[in-house]
Parts: structure tokens; C-alpha cells; sequence
């Protein structure tokens, strides 16, 4: 997956907001870390399954060193001036052969604007590429916006491996 280390692509928001989602890159730990100081605690909660503000470094180490074969993260910017801005990203992370969990954070601003959708679509094209067979996430129950994301992807409810969390299942087919 060389090809998803450099995946670079231009996209627009239902508002025609120019983003672009690319592959995160090492250079982006600081402005990732100031996208969740912009992000609401209920949101980093949602997303966390816990109360989070701060990362251990072993937390920031985890999310920054992506390999783009178990571990693909995408970040989603915008350009505000002449500066570029994370406002959301995504990732999955393959934790057996074949099969990877995702997971998604967009700040709260561009909520509902629809750029989870175009985080996930670029996942599961790459996921596809990569012949994985199966993408999996654990959402909270309340998190009715990521659900319906997940569900217009494809993806269906599955048994509950957590009572507290919705399972849900894309299989490739």
C-alpha cells in the first residue's frame, strides 16, 4: 500500500467547501493536536468512548506512526488564509488478517457538512485496494450522525461484542 502514503485527493463539502483528504503525514502531529483543542469534549468523547483532552506521549507516538499497511490514517484539511487546517480524520487499524477497525474524528464546526462521509469513502476504497475482506467500528448509541455515516457506507449492524457500543460490519464481497 506504498501508493496510500502519498494518497492525496480534492473534494467538496455539501456547502462546495474545498477539502482536501490526504495521507497524515509525521509533520502533522502538531496541527492534529490542535484539531482536538478545537473539537468539543462531548465529540472527542464520542469518538475516545472517553472523557479525552490530552494524549500521552504513547498515545501521540500510536496515532502519528502510521505504516500504511496495518495502520492507514487520512487527514482531512481546509485552507484558512494561507495556512492549512485538520478539521477531521480518519483511520483504520488491522488487528487480524484481513479484518480492520475504523474509527473517525471531525471537529465540531465541520459537523454534519458532510466530510465524515468523504473520510470513510476514501477508507474503503483504499481498504479495497489493499484486499482487505472486512471493515469493522464500535460507535456509541448516541452518536446518531456517525451511525447514519456507517450505514449509508454499507455497513450493517452485527452482534454486540460490548453492550455499551453498536457493532457494525462492511464485508467485500
Amino acid at each position: 500500500m506504498a501508493e496510500a502514503a502519498n494518497y492525496s485527493a480534492e473534494e467538496f463539502l455539501k456547502d462546495g467547501s474545498p477539502v482536501e483528504i490526504r495521507a497524515l503525514r509525521p509533520a502533522d502531529e502538531a496541527e492534529m493536536l490542535a484539531a482536538i483543542e478545537r473539537t468539543s469534549p462531548q465529540s472527542l468523547q464520542r469518538r475516545f468512548f472517553a472523557m479525552k483532552r490530552h494524549f500521552s506521549d504513547k498515545e501521540r507516538v500510536f496515532f502519528m506512526q502510521v505504516d500504511f499497511k496495518n495502520h492507514v490514517a487520512l487527514a482531512a484539511l481546509v485552507r484558512e488564509g494561507d495556512e492549512q487546517m485538520i478539521v477531521g480524520g480518519g483511520r483504520f487499524i488491522v488487528f487480524e488478517p484481513g479484518v480492520a477497525e475504523m474509527a473517525f474524528v471531525v471537529i465540531d464546526a465541520f459537523q454534519g457538512r458532510g466530510l465524515g462521509s468523504l473520510l470513510m469513502r476514501h477508507l474503503i476504497q483504499i481498504a479495497r485496494d489493499s484486499g482487505l475482506q472486512q471493515l469493522t467500528a464500535e460507535v456509541l448509541p448516541e452518536n446518531t450522525g456517525m451511525l447514519k455515516v456507517f450505514e449509508r457506507s454499507g455497513f450493517k449492524h452485527a452482534a454486540r461484542r460490548d453492550p455499551q457500543t453498536v457493532h457494525l460490519v462492511l464485508e467485500f464481497g
